[in-house]
């Protein structure tokens, strides 16, 4: 698990260090933080899956660094020397609650904990996937064309072959699954083709951006977000779309 230690005190931080390097092999130590600031750069940079977080610290106190990142996914546990801290702990979804001098057999509970949460979350994300594809398989005739006119002519698409679409100014260009490299421009706008699309497994994420929600590898959370297709090619999820794109997700 990716995970980051933040304490502003040297002392804690290099004996949970070294607990966790000694007594938990599952934990992968990314960044150590000693103060709040330094700590949501890290949170940002390395996207944790575990947070180690001290309490009381000078300039951002453990709970504001959970307020600026309260849409965060990762597991929370809590250090401190002080117990009146527990209450706080719960209403801003700690997982555990681990009281300084840390104990081993404390740590190693609080980690597995840990793991079994973030074992529940992959499973639920792949069932979520599976869910997907058997949705898209149902409303998408295998063998379903689409007609359009380009500066040639006229292209035939296969609609199961088409990655994403991308405005072009009054044209479009479509992305195929059998040549990624090689988009067919062709002359409608990016709403139009967005219409011939529709109820097929598209999903117009952005003002630029239509895609196949087959093709999509997996969802980067930021403020609108990141979609990484099967292609490797990341498209941009806008602000303004992201509620709407996840209840999209949710529904099947």
């Amino acid at each position: 698990m990716r995970t980051i230690i933040v304490d502003d005190e040297k002392l804690s931080r290099s004996v949970l260090t070294l607990l966790l390097e000694k007594h938990c092999p599952a934990v992968n130590i990314v960044a150590v933080c000693a103060d709040g600031i330094t700590a949501l750069e890290a949170i940002e940079a390395h996207k944790p899956e575990l947070l180690f977080l001290d309490v009381e610290m000078p300039g951002l106190n453990g709970f504001e660094v959970l307020q600026a990142c309260k849409d965060a996914s990762f597991s929370i546990i809590i250090t401190t020397s002080h117990d009146h801290y527990a209450l706080d702990a719960i209403r801003h979804n700690a997982l555990d609650y681990l009281m300084k001098p840390i104990i081993k057999e404390d740590l190693q509970e609080a980690v597995d904990k840990a793991q079994l949460r973030l074992s529940k979350i992959k499973e639920q994300a792949v069932s979520k996937t599976d869910s997907l594809m058997e949705f898209l398989h149902q409303h998408l005739h295998p063998g379903e064309r689409l007609a359009l006119p380009s500066p040639e002519g006229l292209r035939m698409l296969l609609v199961r072959d088409i990655l994403y679409c991308v405005a072009d100014g009054e044209n479009t260009k479509i992305y195929l699954q059998s040549s990624p490299e090689q988009p067919s421009l062709v002359c409608r706008t990016l709403k139009e083709v967005e219409s011939n699309l529709k109820n097929k497994g598209f999903f117009r994420v952005h003002h630029s951006y239509v895609v196949n929600l087959f093709y999509m590898d997996r969802y980067i959370k930021g403020d609108g977000g990141d979609i990484i297709m099967s292609d490797g090619c990341s498209i941009p999820v806008s602000r303004n779309r992201k509620q709407e794109f996840m209840e999209r997700i949710e529904r099947l």
